[in-house]
């Protein structure tokens, strides 16, 4: 499913950091890190940063969790917070040597000069984003979730095959009815909706038992859109939105952010941050078959 950010005051305004892009992006559309660089060569003292010796961060303010914790970029809490902060220690950055900027969403991805080295804010990579910034290799690809009204039978499940008989509402086009079809494979057929507040309406409605978003999405809908529904859980799916950190295009920095990044999900550190701020700490436990 495509997702737009919200415009909205209050608690909407979680939206803001939340809802981006979400569906396919081709690959096409990341900035291929040089093969020429390797990460020995992303020295501290040898990038061009925004100001030498300090590596400039950018996200939108309220920066929310999971990806964000009390609105503070700096801590290190949050998912996203986390991963800047590996990124800038591949790099030969210190904690100490990192400073936070905001960038609202929508101008980030804007042509033009950055005020900042690299932007993490749940950014999805898509080609038409592409051809005016650059972004690194993808640090995150979503899965998909289960969402249900906690009186919900579903609510209990703890493995897809719970799900079996349950009633699942999904967005057409998306993913997420791909998920659906060929990885629950339900004995009900799925309640088809055309968009995603018609999926939203039916699971406030229990037209429908449970939903099938995106785990971002997923975030979002509790928080924001419908008060006693909890992520069920979550499971992989190939071909999920992709983040990617964001630069001024052409910046000399990509080639390094993407072999820092693919630094970090090699060692498994990238997936140890995924499971620590986006899994059952978050509400957001794995579903099996």
């Amino acid at each position: 499913m495509l997702r737009a950010r919200f415009a909205s005051a209050a608690l909407l305004v979680v939206a803001a950091m939340v809802l981006v892009a979400c569906g396919s992006s081709s690959s096409s559309s990341t900035t291929s890190a040089s093969t020429t660089v390797s990460l020995a060569d992303c020295t501290k003292d040898a990038l061009k940063t925004k100001t030498a010796g300090t590596l400039t961060v950018a996200t939108d303010k309220p920066a929310y969790p999971p990806y964000f914790v009390d609105d503070k970029p700096a801590n290190g809490q949050g998912f996203e917070s986390a991963v800047a902060y590996a990124i800038a220690d591949k790099l030969g950055f210190a904690k100490g040597d990192v400073k936070w900027v905001v960038e609202p969403f929508n101008s980030s991805y804007a042509p033009g000069p950055k005020n900042f080295d690299f932007d993490v804010n749940q950014i999805s990579i898509t080609p038409a984003r592409a051809k005016r910034v650059d972004f690194s290799s993808p640090y995150y690809e979503a899965p998909q979730a289960v969402v249900a009204l906690k009186t919900s039978d579903a609510a209990k499940a703890t493995s897809l095959s719970d799900l079996k008989d349950t009633q699942l509402g999904v967005q057409i086009g998306t993913t997420s009815l791909d998920a659906v079809n060929d990885i629950i494979k339900p004995t009900k057929q799925a309640k088809v909706f055309n968009d995603s507040n018609d999926v939203v309406a039916a699971l406030k409605g229990k037209q429908v038992d449970a939903v099938v978003v995106d785990l971002p999405t997923a975030f979002y809908l509790t928080a924001a859109q419908v008060e006693d529904a909890k992520i069920v859980g979550q499971f992989p799916v190939p071909g999920g939105d992709r983040w990617g950190a964001l630069l001024a295009k052409g910046s000399p920095l990509t080639a390094c952010v993407s072999k820092a990044v693919d630094s970090l999900r090699s060692s498994g550190e990238l997936k140890t941050l995924e499971q620590k701020w986006m899994g059952s700490a978050a509400g957001a436990p794995e579903l099996k078959q």
